[in-house]
């Protein structure tokens, strides 16, 4: 009887383990097909923010020629997926593939949670680094790793209003920061509450952008060196926007109506998504307005940021997960992708298409994507850039000394890079 009662007990031990292993992270499917020979997968995959909700769009068309994977999208909020992310590395149970923002790459990598591909690169020309620009491709890379692809991008340029800058003679877009600031101090001299430029004083990448617009490296290996000469005097640079009131600092209005009414501010830097945003809340302003590459010093280097796709390490489906990235990387998916949520293309193919070529101001940031590097691929540079934001504000809004401030925020730095 016991034999019997204890043989009863590992037969229900057996179906719980059976049923959990059922529940990996990829949920794995493995009942047969009609033939008998290939298994039906299911791919977790995870987007993040609004635009994911467009995903099963596309994995419809992914799912038509490849009737043996089915694609099951989770959507998660920007401000909740980080938490989500680290909880699926901790369990080692999360998606199969998942998006991820470019500054969380370190993160993660460091972590050992996505897989690297470059052992099965050969077998997707899709994903062939030269497929993308180099910008892109150096946000996939971490310690040796190449840890996901390229889905979409952004960059930062020039927004500016054509028939204001005409008005005080510039017939084309600053192309120098000597004509920057002539231009702001022109608009600036129109008079009224009006100011030459708006820059945002919270845009994280803003000063590292400039800087290495002067040369400065941000960081050699483990050394910041934000207390050097090309970067304090980008800091001033910016800074000499806020001091001779060209920017304003809390102007009490979105950029739009700023933009629109009355031209307050007539330049602004900033991403892809305000062309749709200035023509859907702003249609008036159709042929009053253009987008152009970044003024130079020594380079015209911007910020660059976006989206890669990556397989989570701890997939059953390796395989089938590459197959999906690979279909998302063809220039005509991410035309698709553009068209449904307006993020820019990853592949430099794309760009050949009508859809870009014969829009002016989207041109541009392919122009610009020329020309434009991520933030440092370092785990701690959320910390760097916040650090950042509350010293510069000491410096526009208190009229603190520069140098001052850049020596006390590389020490600070330094505490950060060596985890004091």
């Amino acid at each position: 009887m016991k034999r019997k009662t204890m043989a009863l007990v590992l037969s229900s031990l057996m179906l719980v383990m059976a049923a959990l292993t059922g529940c990996s992270s990829s949920n794995k499917d493995s009942s047969e097909s009609a033939g008998g020979s290939d298994k039906q997968v299911t791919l977790n995959v995870w987007g993040m923010g609004e635009e994911a909700k467009s995903l099963p769009k596309i994995a419809e068309d992914f799912e038509k020629e490849n009737p043996n994977i089915k694609i099951k999208v989770q959507a998660l909020p920007w401000d909740t997926a980080h938490d989500k992310l680290l909880t699926a590395v901790a369990s080692k149970q999360g998606p199969d593939v998942l998006q991820l923002g470019t500054t969380w790459v370190p993160e993660f990598g460091s972590a050992k949670a996505l897989m690297d591909i470059a052992p099965m690169l050969d077998q997707y020309p899709e994903l062939k680094p030269d497929n993308f620009y180099p910008g892109s491709i150096n946000t996939t890379k971490f310690d040796g790793a190449t840890i996901g692809v390229p889905w979409y991008v952004d960059t930062r340029v020039l927004y500016y209003r054509t028939d204001i800058l005409q008005s005080v003679g510039y017939n084309e877009a600053p192309k120098t920061w000597d004509e920057l600031k002539d231009a702001a101090t022109k608009l600036k001299a129109r008079g009224g509450d009006k100011y030459g430029i708006s820059l945002d004083t919270k845009e994280q990448s803003l000063a590292f952008m400039f800087a290495r617009q002067n040369g400065s490296k941000l960081l050699d290996g483990n050394k910041p060196l934000f207390n050097e000469a090309p970067f304090v005097e980008a800091v001033d640079y910016l800074n000499g926007f806020f001091k001779e009131e060209l920017a304003p600092i809390d102007l009490g209005m979105d950029i739009i109506p700023a933009f629109r009414d009355d031209a307050i501010t007539p330049m602004f830097i900033s991403g892809p998504w305000m062309v749709k945003i200035i023509n859907d809340q702003a249609p008036e302003l159709e042929g009053k307005w253009a987008t152009a590459v970044l003024p130079k010093k020594e380079n015209n280097i911007s910020a660059l940021g976006g989206s890669n796709l990556t397989v989570f390490q701890y997939t059953k489906h390796k395989d089938e997960a590459m197959k999906f990235l690979a279909y998302m990387s063809k220039p005509e998916t991410q035309l698709k992708w553009m068209e449904l949520t307006n993020s820019l293309p990853a592949a430099k193919e794309a760009w050949n298409s009508d859809v870009l070529k014969n829009n002016k101001n989207y041109k541009v940031f392919g122009d610009q994507m020329e020309h434009s590097e991520p933030m440092p691929m370092i785990k701690p540079y959320e910390a760097l850039s916040q650090k950042f934001l509350s010293t510069f504000e000491q410096i526009y809004r208190a009229n603190a000394n520069v140098q001052d401030e850049m020596n006390k925020y590389n020490k600070e730095a330094e505490d950060i890079l060596n985890n004091k």
